[in-house]
Order: structure tokens, then C-alpha cells, then sequence
């Protein structure tokens, strides 16, 4: 440990929680690559904010032409983007539990505290998925993290063999799944006599979420907070736990590898930098070239539902590990120590991702809401990323001031004394 951990050790009112409290040191550049993170699973989510949820994957679920001719703009958001953040942010979650924990064994505690923990973020993750946005991510990670606690002192090499392990077994089967489903859906092999059996089901699958975007819909251009919200209790009531069911074969892999990484020295150049480098890019262009393959290939048969759901669920899911992991790597060496004025905002941005993350959903509630700016529905996908470069903006413009008057972010500091169950010093 450095003098910077031992220090957090012995003064347990300076410990991070996210870990997002100290820049510098073995933290650094996760509050780099963390507020790099933050600012892309924007991307990655403007559309599900702005449009329904099926235009997420799907672009005839936009409600208005979505100003993409020829798709040009969700192949580059597919490959480039989607998943990818959502991926970092695994990773980072599974190398702040060990930190975490580093600290909290150094201080005597147990992992009940981390449990403790990860049960306060799973109820902040369900008020955001029923009173802000239904596209919550915080639930998942408090249910997967409660499975990693379980695994933190197993070695790196154990947590490396079982994440690639899983993984794969996983992306296979969604693979096969959702190809499944488009063979039948989408092709001559559903008229054959023996898929009888199976174009029900497959053709409730597409039926049943537009059929609720239906109803919900016109709640997000004209109805009012409390019906949406009401909505989101009866119709969604399970949704955080069957989205849990959906991808924990991905998340928990990707957070068992963020611990190993972190353990083997990632993030605090433990690693060779050369070879971080080599294995980086060659993750990146190999993923990534992987990845516009599946692309092209959803535009040539023209980005149909059950062609964008394979792609976004099954196909992209073995591909996207090596760029998740190379831009890991990638990202560590470019954000160790960042300087500048953009550097430090992106660091001060990953410090407070948690206040970040959620405030994002706070701030779109009004831009979206029929009750403030009504723009549910009615923006397409170009003018949807001019509001994420307006969010990047709040988020760059406000992270760093308030950490230099305070010593976390609000939420941050929220979490940290729900979970300590005290109250700490939050100005400096």
C-alpha cells in the first residue's frame, strides 16, 4: 500500500466510497477513466431517456424520423459506445470493492460493512429506477456486488479464470438465444411446421414491450409524475430484478475482473506499460472490428427489431470484452496523474460519478417531463446528443468547485454515512 492508503486506513473519514474521494495514488486514474465513464453511458442512454425504450436498440421505436439517415449514427453509438460504458463501469466497480474492503480490513471491519453498503445502494437504485428513470443500473450492481463480496479474497488469477469462464458461457448462450429468436421472427426458418410451437412466444417477445410503450408513452408526453410513477410500481414492479437475471452473466464477470486488474496493478502502474499498451489497442481494434461486422450486418438487413436485439444482447457481447478491457487499459496509462483544466474536471467528474449518475436522471426528468420542457418524443437522435454535450457541460462546469469546498459529492456523502450509520464532516 502507499502512504496515501495508509493514511485513508487509519483516518476512515477520509476513505473514499466509491472509491471517487482522492485523486492521485492507486485511485487515480479509476477517477479518471470513472468520469470518462459517466460522461458516455450518456451517450449510450440518450435515446431511452428521449425516446421509448425500444428506440434504444431499435430506431423505428422513435416516435419522430430519427435523423439518422442510412443508421450511420447508431452503428458508430454500437460500436464505439453502447455496452462499453456500462462495461468500464463494471470493471470499476469491482476494483472499488477491494479498495474498499483493503481499507475496511485494515480498520479491523468485516464484509458486513461492504454488504451493508451494497443493500443502502440497491435501495438508492430502486427509488432511481421507479421515481426517475426506469433504465437504473445501481439495483444491478448491489445485487452482483452482493455475489463479488463472496469472491474478494480468492486470488487474481482464481477471479480471472472464473470471470472469462462465465463470461463466455454466457455470451454464448444469449448468442444462440437471440439468434433463436430472430431465425424464427425474421426469417424462413420460422414458416417451418415444427417452430409453430415457437413463433408465439417469439412474437410476444416484441409485442408485449410495445404494447406497454403504448400505454407509457402518452404518460411521458401528457400525463402527469405521479401516474408515471404509478405506472412504474403495477407494470414494472419486477423490472430491476429481471434486468439482474438479464445480464449478471456479464456484470459479474466484468466485476470480478475489475478486482483482479486492480489487485494486479492496473490502475496504479503495477502493470508493464508496454504491454498494457500492446494488449490495449490490440482489444480495442480487434473488438471494434468485430463489433461494425455485427453493425453492417444489422444494416443490411435493415435494422429490424429482433436483428438489433441479437446484436445489442447476443452477438456484440463476446466482442465488446476486449475493448471493455483494452480501453481499461488504455485509459489507465492516459489518465494516471491528469493535468489541465479538462483533466482535472474529468477526474473531479469521477470523483462524484454516484452525484453525477443520478443527478443526470434528475436534471433529464425536466428536460423530458410534460410538466417542464416536454421534449419526450420529440427530439431525434442528432438534436438527443446536443442535450448530452449540455449534460457534460453541467457536469464538468459544477464537480470540480464543489469538491474544493467539500470533501465528497452529496450523494457520495449520503451514501457514506447511510453506511457507516454516522454522520461525517462533509465541508473541508
Amino acid at each position: 500500500m502507499t502512504d496515501t492508503d495508509n493514511s485513508a486506513a487509519a483516518a476512515p473519514d477520509q476513505q473514499e466510497v466509491a472509491p471517487i474521494n482522492e485523486a492521485g495514488g492507486r485511485i487515480g486514474s479509476l477517477d479518471f477513466i470513472r468520469g470518462l465513464a459517466v460522461m458516455g453511458i450518456l451517450v449510450a442512454n440518450i435515446v431511452a431517456f428521449g425516446q421509448p425504450f425500444s428506440a434504444y436498440m431499435w430506431p423505428e421505436g422513435f416516435l419522430v424520423p430519427d435523423g439518422d439517415p442510412g443508421g450511420w449514427q447508431w452503428i458508430v453509438q454500437f460500436v464505439a459506445i453502447d455496452s462499453k460504458m456500462r462495461g468500464l463501469f463494471s470493471l470499476l466497480f469491482g476494483a472499488g470493492m477491494v479498495l474498499f474492503m483493503e481499507k475496511a480490513w485494515a480498520r479491523g471491519a468485516t464484509r458486513w460493512l461492504q454488504f451493508r453498503r451494497l443493500c443502502w445502494l440497491l435501495l438508492f437504485g430502486l427509488l432511481h429506477f421507479f421515481l426517475l428513470w426506469q433504465g437504473d443500473i445501481l439495483a444491478l450492481y448491489a445485487m452482483c456486488g452482493t455475489l463479488v463480496l463472496l469472491t474478494l479474497k480468492w486470488k487474481p488469477k482464481t477471479k480471472i479464470v472464473t470471470a472469462l469462464l462465465v463470461y463466455v458461457i454466457g455470451s454464448l448462450l444469449w448468442a444462440s438465444s437471440f439468434a433463436f429468436m430472430y431465425a424464427v421472427a425474421e426469417t424462413p426458418f420460422g414458416d417451418r411446421p415444427e417452430m409453430a410451437d415457437s413463433i408465439d412466444g417469439v412474437i410476444a417477445a416484441k409485442s408485449d414491450p410495445l404494447a406497454d410503450e403504448a400505454i407509457e408513452n402518452p404518460l411521458k408526453q401528457d400525463g402527469t409524475y405521479a401516474e408515471l410513477v404509478e405506472h412504474r410500481l403495477t407494470e414494472h414492479t419486477f423490472d430491476p430484478f429481471s434486468f439482474f437475471l438479464l445480464v449478471s452473466v456479464e456484470t459479474i464477470p466484468l466485476m470480478l475482473l475489475g478486482a483482479a486488474l486492480f489487485q494486479l496493478g492496473m490502475f496504479s502502474g503495477g502493470m508493464d506499460p508496454g504491454r498494457m499498451r500492446v494488449w490495449g489497442w490490440t482489444g480495442v481494434i480487434a473488438g471494434s472490428a468485430l463489433t461494425l461486422a455485427i453493425a453492417l450486418w444489422v444494416k443490411s438487413v435493415g435494422f429490424s427489431y429482433f436483428s438489433t436485439m441479437f446484436a445489442f444482447i447476443g452477438a456484440s457481447m463476446l466482442p465488446r470484452l476486449p475493448v471493455i478491457l483494452g480501453l481499461a487499459a488504455l485509459l489507465a496509462l492516459w489518465g494516471a496523474g491528469k493535468k489541465g483544466w479538462l483533466g482535472e474536471r474529468v477526474v473531479a467528474t469521477g470523483r462524484m460519478a454516484f452525484s453525477n449518475y443520478l443527478g443526470t436522471s434528475f436534471v433529464l426528468l425536466f428536460v423530458f417531463s410534460p410538466w417542464a420542457l416536454d421534449l419526450f418524443g420529440v427530439l431525434n437522435r442528432p438534436q438527443l446528443y446536443l442535450v448530452v454535450l449540455a449534460v457534460w457541460v453541467l457536469m464538468l462546469l459544477w464537480s470540480k468547485p464543489w469538491l474544493e469546498r467539500f470533501r465528497y459529492g452529496p450523494l457520495e456523502w449520503l451514501w457514506r454515512c447511510l453506511t457507516y450509520g454516522r454522520m461525517f464532516a462533509l465541508r473541508r
